[in-house]
């Protein structure tokens, strides 16, 4: 998540309320870890209903077996974990 882009529209939290929920303020905290299988088609549908364009799906990574690059796994949302508040 971008949280410079983040205008607290909310789509995010009402489309993913497993993953996603709203501060006091009406910005998303994002659960930390890998987003479950079943959640990868609702979180697809969050990240392209974000008016701000401020949410993004990334592939999770790991050291691939030929080389030292990352090799892209399932994914998950990034952003701020539940911890963390507004800075």
């Amino acid at each position: 998540m971008d949280p410079i882009a983040c205008t607290g529209h909310g789509a995010c939290a009402d489309l993913l309320p497993e993953v996603v929920r709203l501060d006091e303020w009406g910005y998303p905290l994002l659960t930390a870890g890998e987003l479950p299988a079943g959640l990868h088609r609702p979180a697809r549908r969050a990240v392209a209903a974000c008016p701000a364009r401020a949410l993004l799906l990334e592939r999770a990574s790991t050291p691939g077996p030929r080389t030292a690059a990352r090799q892209a796994l399932p994914g998950q949302l990034t952003g701020s974990t539940q911890d963390r508040g507004p800075q």
